[in-house]
This record gives structure tokens, C-alpha cells and sequence, in this order.
């Protein structure tokens, strides 16, 4: 049941255009072939810690009913009881002298993938991006002068389609350019893990998420100290070639009685960087420093509280300015979870962030949005429980619980207040959710259970310029509801719906657990879409937006059909094999994009008519053999979504082909690793809208070669070096964009080189 309201005031009276079909794309040829593919491991991530098997929103389950959720002991009549699977073996770059990337996918029924700190280190220190992009099913918006994250899953990117947290902090900073439609601000070097979770989200981080979630998380004390210290360090200091210059980062931790505190900072100044060619890709440089804090307080064995800060300043040059961000995370928990009460694991969660865009100066000629600010404060909370019980001989775990977050976004210019925010609104939205998820265990069954009601508000002003042509959006109403006409609007716009995700999972061998899962979510439109308005900045000739108060909530429902495998002992006593797979199909309604009257002096977001398709194969896995780990990434994805336009946000197709494999050798113990890894990238579409005359329909596909070696020095002391780019690959990633302007060279960055010495004591 689905419950909307429109409040929306006017003064003179407007016109609506045609409607514009969906297009189609592609084949799907290669999915049965793709789902019989053999292979062994992407997750060669190096240290890991214990905290990454906590994935927000993600069941962990076995068809056994798994000690995660199985009841704590207490008097009978007690619940049936269940069974741990074995550890993971370390499958590590770093040498596996810690914990490997978590095996927390290999158990849960779900695409869920996890990168630890070690291979963020190892292939992220320069740009985190190629961690997330060696994931199935997930990509990046790039833009390379702006160091922003934007997190693609399945083809879906920007304005929320993907929930990205730092910390489980929402990230819903939006920006209306020529660029994607929103990012996530963090500092590589603070980085303990990377948790995605593609597909329907029933809990904590569900809320709006139409395609999945992404959570960034930062160093905690556990990170710092290691196992059995109560004080520590942990330091990196990194020198990289083309451009990269010094990287540093400090951090130490305390833990005395009931406390625990860490703090951390991390300084980096990077000019710009050479292409495979040798050309100098402008702009890219950037100017960071960041920094942490959290403390821990143990009330009691059952009680605990916490708070954290997390903190990002960064000088860069994009969209034709020189800008700054200066993003300011914060956070609060409270924890209670008795030993002798199985229906109590409560949790409740505070959050704020304030995250500020200037525009300090234009380069070139562009100078209309100098002093301009784009800031959005957020404010969050949630409280959640967890409940352990039986209902005959079925063990029950259920979580359930309600999420809250608000977003205020102020658009002005302190030079020249008319100018506002160029076409970046002002507004506010609320989203408001309940949610439970159920997971019912018996024999090797297990029945998931997820639903969730959502709502959510906006509310903000915006205006259409009576001087325009007489072009509306295609899903503007006709005839137009009275009082809405021309000129100033005030939106008041609010819907609510329920989404729901049903997961049944067996497990009839110990290494073999296959599932099936049915689901629907929506995502409602941004104080973007909704309020976009003005003309383009400094040129009178340019486009005119126009808000669309009108727009509907975009809607996904559809299947997913996969199966996780866990063997130990494959081929020798003592190895790893670890290998997950799924095949997916999504129907989506309503979805959100950009077009333009037929002279291109008009351009509005409008909803798309019908219904599009988008379905695709993911495969990962991992296999080690201790003095030998090898791995595999791999992806295909079909759709027959239209385009998102260039230059109102970006083309978020992903290559019909992905590809990343991995292997390494480890010796003297296993105190040196070498290896290397391989990206295979397909051609991927640029989309319709974007295409001009005689221009190729696809952005051409592109291998790249990586090689990293790591040397345990001591027992505290490691040194790592990485070549990224081995053979100097001109290409340009994909799904790019160059917020300042149509490169004429390639954007991917050149051979680059980096020695890194790492220090935990």
C-alpha cells in the first residue's frame, strides 16, 4: 500500500511535453555460460580484523542455524543450538600475518563482498576506487580532479540509489554538474574494511537504498592494537611516483580498564598525474588532510557507550573552480546486550555530519560561482533489537527496529547572494523506517523474512523562469492542478511504502549452501531532481532546468538465484576455498533521468515510462593454499535503463564484462608475498542521449597490470611496494567524467610506483 501527497504552490501557469520511451541495450548471451565458469578468489585483501565480519544489515546465516544467531546459554527449556563454521585461513597481500578479508560472505545468502585494510593498502592507497571496482557488480562513478567516492552497484549510481556510510553514517551529499549526482568524502589511509552489500537492504542503512549499500569504515582501537596490547601504534609512511609524492598517516590506541580511545591523522599533498602516454591529465592534484577519534566506554559486562569523530579538509580543482571540502562526521552508540537474556541486543545509534562544498575561485574564464556553498547537514539515529528464542523446533532470529535521517541542504554565494547556488537547490528531506528481518532455522533450511515500511518528506522552494520555452517535464500532470502555474513553487512532497525481501536457503552438504531470494525497494527523488532550477552558469545561450515537484518514487522488484561454497582441504591439508555466485534480475518502474526539449534549451529530471530490465552474473571467490593464493572477480551485466545525461549528472552503464584476477606466492615463511593482479574491463555503453553524430555507440574496453610485493621486516615492521599500471596502459576508466571539461587525453593515471613502510608496535 503506497500513500503520496503533493503541496505545491505557484503563480502562473506552464505546459506539459511528451513522454519519452525507455531504450533498449544489448544481449544477455553470456549468463549461463558465465554461471558455469570456474574460479578461485578475489578476496586477497591482507589484514582484516575481527570487526569486518560485522556487516550492518547483513544476515549471517547457515542452513545449521549458525552460532552468530544462535541463543547465548541460559536456563531451559533452551534453544536448539547450532553450529560454527571453521575459521577462514589467512589469504592475505600482506603476507597473512593477520586475520584475511572476513569470511562473512561465504556464509551469508545474499551478494554480499568485503575488502579488508589490507588490500585497501595494498591497491587503494592512491585511489580506493580499484578496490571497490574488483568487486562484483560494483564500480565507480570517476571523476579524476574530484576525489569523491560515488558508488556504482549493478548500473545504479547517484542521488541515493546506493546507501554509501562512513562508519554507517549516510552520505547524501548531492551536487548538480557535470559529474555524478552525489559522493562520499574519506581518507584511503584511514581505512579498516569496505562492506557492500548489493540488492535489497531489510535493516539498519535499507532505508531508500534502491540497489544496495556501501560502508566505508575507519580505524578503531582493534585495528591499532594488536591482540593482547593495551596501548600501540600503528604508522604508514608511502612514497609514490607521477604525482604522488608523500602520503603519512599516524595513529595509537589506548585501552586502560573500561575505556578504550584511538585517535588518528593522516596528511596527503598530490600533484597531477601523468596518463600511459605521458600526457599530464590536468587537475588532478589535491592537497588532504584527515583525521580521527573515538572512545569506548565498558559500563558493564552487558553496557557500553561510545562516540567518534571523523574528519576530512581537501583542496582540489573540479567543475572548473577550485574548491574545498571540509566534511565532519560524528557519532554516539549505546549498547546493552545480557548474557542471561536471549531476547535483549539492543543497540541505538546517533549520528551527525556537516559537509561543506566552496567554490574559491574559477580557472579559465569561469568566475559566476566564486564564493558559492553547497553544504548539507545530516542528522540520523536508530534503535534496533535483536531476539533470540524458539518456536518449537524452529531457532528464531530476529532483528527489528526503526531508522530516522534528515537532510538539510543549503545552496548560496557569498559574493553575489542572486546567484545562489547556480541550479544546486536548497531543501530538506526527512526518511522515516521500521523495519524487521526474521531468519526461521530448521534442519538445513533457513527462511528469511525481511520487511520494512518507509516514508519520507521534501520540502524546498525552486522557480521557473517565465521566459522559457513552453517545454515541461513528459510527467508533469495535464491539465495542470489548480494554483500551479509559472514562477515561484513551494514543494511539500511526501509518499510511504512498504518493501519486503523473502530468502530461503538450504544447506544439504557442509560445503554447499544454495538460495533464493525475492525482493522490492524504491528510492524517493532528491532535493536535486525535485528542486533543480535557474540557468546554465554564465552564458545566456545555455540550457534553462526546470524542478519537476511531480516526480514518483523509482521502484525495483526482482529475483536472485546463488549459492556459496566453503571447502577446506581441496587439494592439501590445510588450504582454502571459498567461492560465491549469483545470477539477478531486476524489474525497475519510474526510474529518474535527464532530458532536454529538442532544441536542448531545456532540460528537466522526469520519470521514466515503462518498465526497464536490468540482469547480470557475479562470481568471487578465494582459494589459499598458504605458499600460493589465487583469485577471481568476475561480472556481466545487461540493461535496458535509459541514460542518465551527461553534464546533469553522468552515464552510469556498467561494462557488459568485468574482470579481476588475482594471484601471489609467499615465501620464508611466508614473510614475503609477490603477486599481482590483472583488471579486464568490456566496452560499456555511453548512452543514447549522449552520443553525437558519428560517434561510436561504446566506450572502448581496456587491461591494466598490477604487481605488489610485501617483506616482513620484523614482527612490527613491514615494507610493501605496488606498480600499478605495469605496461602504461593509455585508456580512460570507465563510467568517467572530467568535471572540468571534455578531456583530450586519456584520464587514467600512468606506471605509477609506491614503497610503503609500515610500522604497528
Amino acid at each position: 500500500m503506497a500513500v503520496r501527497g503533493f503541496d505545491v504552490f505557484s503563480s502562473r501557469s506552464i505546459r506539459v511535453g511528451a513522454s519519452v520511451p525507455s531504450h533498449t541495450r544489448g544481449s544477455f548471451s553470456k549468463a549461463a555460460l558465465a554461471l558455469t565458469a570456474s574460479a578461485a578468489a578475489l578476496t586477497l585483501a591482507g589484514t582484516a580484523f575481527a570487526q569486518e565480519t560485522q556487516l550492518p544489515g547483513i544476515n549471517v546465516q547457515g542452513a545449521q542455524a549458525k552460532k552468530a544467531s544462535a541463543p547465548k546459554a541460559k536456563p531451559k527449556p533452551k534453544p536448539v543450538q547450532a553450529v560454527q563454521s571453521e575459521p577462514v585461513s589467512p589469504v592475505a597481500t600482506d603476507g597473512g600475518n593477520q586475520a584475511a578479508a572476513s569470511d562473512a560472505p561465504y556464509n551469508t545468502p545474499a551478494s554480499v563482498s568485503v575488502a579488508g585494510q589490507g588490500e585497501i593498502q595494498t591497491f587503494g592507497q592512491t585511489n580506493v576506487q580499484d578496490v571497490l571496482r574488483a568487486m562484483p557488480g560494483v564500480s565507480t562513478g570517476n571523476d579524476p580532479n574530484n576525489p569523491g567516492i560515488a558508488v556504482n552497484i549493478r548500473g545504479f549510481e547517484g542521488q541515493g540509489r546506493v546507501n554509501m556510510m562512513i562508519d554507517g553514517v549516510r552520505q547524501n551529499f548531492r551536487i548538480t554538474g557535470h559529474t555524478t549526482g552525489g559522493f562520499a568524502y574519506v581518507d584511503p589511509l584511514l581505512l579498516a574494511s569496505i562492506e557492500v552489500q548489493r540488492g535489497a537492504v531489510s535493516g539498519v542503512g535499507g532505508s531508500g537504498a534502491l540497489a544496495g549499500s556501501a560502508n566505508m569504515r575507519t580505524l578503531d582501537v582493534d585495528d591499532v592494537l594488536k591482540p593482547g596490547k593495551y596501548y600501540g601504534a600503528l604508522t604508514s609512511l608511502t612514497w609514490g611516483s607521477n604525482g604522488i609524492g608523500f602520503s603519512e598517516m599516524g595513529a595509537g590506541a589506548i585501552r586502560s580498564g573500561a575505556i578504550s580511545i584511538v585517535g588518528a591523522i593522516s596528511k596527503h599533498d598530490q600533484d597531477d598525474y601523468d596518463n600511459g602516454r605521458g600526457q599530464r591529465v590536468p587537475y588532478t592534484d589535491q592537497d588532504l588532510i584527515s583525521g580521527l577519534a573515538k572512545a569506548h566506554i565498558q559500563i558493564d559486562s552487558a553496557q557500553q557507550v561510545s562516540f567518534g569523530t571523523v574528519l576530512y579538509n581537501n583542496d582540489f580543482t573540479a567543475n572548473s573552480y577550485n574548491q574545498n571540502i571540509d566534511s565532519k562526521i560524528y557519532t554516539a552508540s549505546y549498547t546493552y546486550n545480557p548474557a542471561s537474556n536471549d531476547l535483549i541486543n539492543f543497540r541505538a545509534g546517533f549520528s551527525g555530519s556537516d559537509l561543506k562544498m566552496r567554490y574559491l575561485s574559477g580557472i579559465g574564464t569561469a568566475s559566476s560561482g566564486t564564493g558559492r556553498t553547497i553544504e548539507d547537514l545530516g542528522l540520523g539515529f536508530d534503535v534496533s533489537n535483536t531476539s533470540l528464542f524458539n518456536l518449537g523446533g524452529i531457532a528464531v532470529k530476529s532483528n527489528y527496529g526503526y531508522e530516522y535521517y534528515h537532510d538539510a541542504v543549503d545552496a548560496l554565494n557569498s559574493i553575489d547572494p542572486s546567484k545562489g547556488g547556480g541550479v544546486n537547490p536548497s531543501g530538506k528531506s526527512t526518511n522515516r523506517g521500521a523495519f524487521s528481518e526474521t531468519t526461521f532455522s530448521k534442519s538445513i533450511f533457513d527462511l528469511i523474512v525481511g520487511l520494512r515500511y518507509d516514508d519520507y518528506n521534501l520540502n524546498g522552494n525552486a522557480v521557473v523562469d517565465p521566459h522559457v520555452p513552453p517545454y515541461l517535464p513528459p510527467n508533469f500532470p495535464i491539465p495542470l492542478p489548480p494554483g500551479l502555474e509559472l514562477g515561484n513553487l513551494h514543494v511539500n512532497n511526501s509518499y510511504g511504502d512498504f518493501s519486503k525481501k523473502f530468502t530461503l536457503a538450504a544447506k544439504p552438504v557442509e560445503w554447499f549452501q544454495p538460495y533464493v531470494t525475492w525482493s522490492n525497494t524504491f528510492r524517493a527523488p532528491s532535493i536535486s531532481e525535485t528542486l533543480v532550477d535557474g540557468s546554465h552558469p554564465a552564458s545566456a545561450f545555455e540550457p534553462n532546468f526546470l524542478p519537476n515537484p511531480f516526480l514518483q518514487p523509482e521502484k525495483q522488484r526482482g529475483w536472485e538465484f546463488g549459492f556459496n561454497s566453503k571447502y577446506s582441504g581441496l587439494f592439501q591439508s590445510g588450504d582454502t576455498f571459498r567461492f560465491k555466485g549469483n545470477y539477478y534480475t531486476m524489474d525497475v518502474d519510474n526510474y529518474i533521468t535527464a532530458s532536454c526539449d529538442a532544441m536542448g534549451l531545456v532540460c528537466s529530471f522526469y520519470n521514466n515510462v515503462g518498465t526497464s530490465k536490468v540482469e547480470g552474473v557475479e562470481l568471487e571467490g578465494a582459494y589459499d593454499a598458504g605458499y600460493f593464493f589465487a583469485g577471481l572477480s568476475y561480472s556481466h551485466n545487461h540493461t535496458t535503463l535509459p541514460s542518465q545525461m551527461d553534464g546533469l549528472g553522468l552515464h552510469s552503464y556498467l561494462p557488459g564484462d568485468i574482470t579481476t584476477i588475482t594471484a601471489g606466492l609467499r615465501f620464508f615463511n611466508e614473510r614475503l608475498t609477490v603477486g599481482g593482479r590483472t583488471y579486464i574491463t568490456g566496452k560499456s555503453q555511453k548512452g543514447d542521449i549522449n552520443v553525437g553524430p558519428n560517434e561510436p555507440l561504446f566506450y572502448d574496453g581496456y587491461t591494466t597490470y598490477d604487481l605488489f610485493s610485501n617483506y616482513k621486516v620484523t614482527d612490527d615492521i613491514d615494507l610493501g611496494l605496488t606498480v600499478s599500471n605495469l605496461t602504461d596502459v593509455a585508456y580512460t576508466p570507465a563510467l568517467s567524467s572530467l568535471g572540468t571539461g571534455n578531456s583530450p587525453v586519456e584520464t587514467g593515471r600512468g606506471r605509477t610506483f609506491l614503497l610503503t613502510t609500515r610500522a604497528q608496535f
